[in-house]
């Protein structure tokens, strides 16, 4: 690799100002670069990291990282929707990787010996640097044979297109800085004003709630009345201890709810790809719109090559665990083939759902460690890590490389930005996980040996609390655990086939979309009679005020969407998936983490 472009024809120049550097030239990929790593992937690392941390799970940034992105391109015209492609590539490699912080709080809880910081990153680089090269590796296949849709890299691409069209630009910029003042605002409010604290407001969560609607929210708010409603008889069968907080046994429910759906699921998604790969003729698999011909500038993309640093990152990160953490070849060997396993799995759930269970790619890995001998669970954490990590940036690697086909970017410089975002990411992860854990010291607290009215409000890291319990669980078994996991298995899995086979008859599809009345019924099958396990069970790992913002969001949400006036479609209009709430979501979901942040620096300022 001779530069980071290496030579490539002249472009036209449709810059709308002389100023901006020429593209192609060294100081217009600086320029990407620089936007992407050190501004709008710390934004979107920040908000991710500070979501894990406060409420267990994580929106994705590549549609803000896009938004914004455009607004950098914009002078470039109809050019700059390739530079904002790079850009939002490499903001989404940092973000994705500061959000895997949440792996140093559970080694804190679990009280693993603090590993020099070189090692963590080092590890976290040669997993996230392995994932990458197998999620490109897999890409040809998802991406431009099956040709999957992928969601969030479809709303990507959508707005980049959008690039020449400044009323859309604007209009989405001003409800993201409108949202993010407002969560700034609220998340300082609620650590200030006494009141809003007796409440526990929490403006992410609601905003978290406006993202995904009432359809999830609502059911989250139902699983966790439910199950705080079962604590007096989980107490009496000494599932519970008087003192202890619902969701430790409720978890491990909701565990084995999103394990039985998932079943579901991903036998659906295997039985689709393989149709779907079969039905593809090779012509159409090789048919790009015409907009990319024409768009391959740039330096050619090499399988030798690729397959090379696969290799190469694949045996660094065999090499980096069994030194660092002393973890037996033959487990890290096992986990890093797992790898090659999930990569597939979990990039054509994001493919046709844009949604990537790495939970359950953590908790099916620590199963299988059990299953061939895993007894220490501080080796099940660190093991399991390299398949958390590499699933999530293999993911993003192949939602990322769907934005790009599309576009017709170059695929080895969307790979560069990826691998770039990456470096300056693992850095970060460690480095934010450690700055918001000596900023608020409850984050070190081990939330799976708190009772109830020890465990904090605003911090409930329901991702850790996942991840700890099912460690100590599986690796501790005690008869109870695995009951309460094969009830949530049994319910997740009943209930998702019900909805797999009465969602999908084409006599209910035409009834749903057939008028009021079918969307009622449609929208209370969803929320209240028969809503997906994955919804359900987030009330199962959360306190419950945090369900109850949440759903208060997704309600505030879907009547917001559903009472507007229909008007007419316009060239500036939102798309459906670039949504007014949507972005005023991730706007709240980002002022709250500043807020925090902010909050946590000037303690720890106060204290010096």
């Amino acid at each position: 690799m001779s530069s980071f472009a290496d030579s490539a024809p002249a472009l036209p120049d449709t810059r709308r100002w002389a100023w901006l550097p020429p593209v192609g030239s060294a100081a217009y990929y600086a320029l990407l670069a620089a936007v992407g790593m050190l501004v709008l992937g710390p934004l979107g690392g920040l908000t991710a990291a500070f979501m894990n941390f406060s409420i267990g799970f994580y929106v994705g940034g590549q549609v803000l990282a896009g938004i914004l992105g455009s607004v950098v391109t914009y002078g470039y015209g109809s050019e700059g929707k390739h530079g904002a492609n790079y850009i939002q590539t490499a903001a989404a490699s940092v973000a994705g990787m500061m959000a895997m912080s949440t792996l140093i709080q559970a080694m804190v809880w679990m009280g693993m010996p603090a590993v020099p910081f070189w090692q963590m990153v080092t590890y976290m680089l040669c997993i996230g640097m392995m994932g990458a090269g197998i999620g490109m590796l897999y890409t040809p296949i998802l991406v431009e044979r099956m040709q999957l849709t992928f969601p969030s890299g479809l709303a990507v691409a959508n707005i980049l297109r959008a690039l020449t069209d400044p009323v859309l630009l604007r209009q989405s910029v001003s409800r993201l800085f409108g949202g993010l003042a407002v969560g700034a605002i609220g998340g300082w409010a609620s650590a200030k004003v006494a009141l809003l604290g007796v409440i526990e407001l929490s403006t992410s969560t609601f905003g978290a709630g406006l993202i995904v609607g009432a359809r999830v929210g609502i059911p989250a708010l139902t699983g966790g009345l439910v199950f705080w409603a079962l604590a007096p008889y989980f107490i009496s069968i000494g599932w519970l201890q008087p003192d202890e907080p619902f969701r430790k046994i409720a978890f491990l429910i909701a565990l084995g709810m999103i394990l039985g759906a998932a079943l579901i699921d991903l036998s659906l998604i295997f039985w689709r790809a393989v149709h779907r790969l079969r039905a593809v003729s090779e012509a159409d698999a090789v048919a790009v719109p015409a907009e990319q011909v024409g768009r391959g500038s740039g330096p050619r993309a090499s399988m030798p090559r690729l397959l090379a640093w696969v290799g190469v990152w694949t045996v660094a990160t065999i090499v980096a665990g069994m030194s660092f953490f002393n973890e037996p070849l033959g487990y890290m060997v096992l986990v890093v083939g797992l790898v090659y396993v999930f990569a597939v799995v979990n990039g054509i759930s994001v493919g046709l759902t844009d949604q990537n269970p790495i939970s359950s790619a953590f908790v099916v890995t620590v199963l299988i460690l059990a299953s061939v001998g895993l007894k220490d669970p501080l080796l099940g954490l660190m093991a399991a890590m390299v398949v958390f990590v590499s699933s999530s940036v293999a993911g993003d690697m192949q939602q990322d490389r769907s934005t790009g086909w599309r576009l017709g970017s170059n695929r080895t410089l969307q790979f560069r930005f990826q691998v770039a975002g990456l470096l300056l990411g693992a850095v970060l992860a460690v480095v934010i996980a450690q700055l918001f854990m000596t900023a608020y010291p409850v984050l070190k607290l081990d939330q799976t040996a708190m009772s109830a009215s020890e465990a904090p409000t605003q911090w409930t890291s329901a991702m850790t609390y996942k991840f700890v319990g099912v460690l100590r669980s599986l690796t501790e078994p005690k008869e109870f655990q695995t009951t309460a996991i094969l009830i949530g298995l049994g319910i997740g899995f009943g209930t998702e086939l019900l909805r797999k086979l009465i969602k999908h008859h084409a006599a209910y599809q035409r009834f749903a979309q057939s008028g009021r009345k079918g969307f009622a019924i449609d929208f209370c099958l969803d929320a209240l009679f028969l809503p997906s396990p994955y919804a359900s069970s987030f009330g199962g790992f959360v306190n419950l005020p945090t369900s109850a913002w949440f759903a208060a969001g997704g309600i505030a949400s879907s009547l917001i969407n559903s009472l507007k006036p229909k008007a007419p479609a316009t060239a500036s209009e939102l798309p459906d998936d670039m949504s007014s709430t949507s972005l005023v979501g991730g706007g709240l979901i980002a002022g709250d983490a500043l807020a925090a942040l902010g909050l946590g620096l000037a303690g720890l300022a106060a204290l010096l």
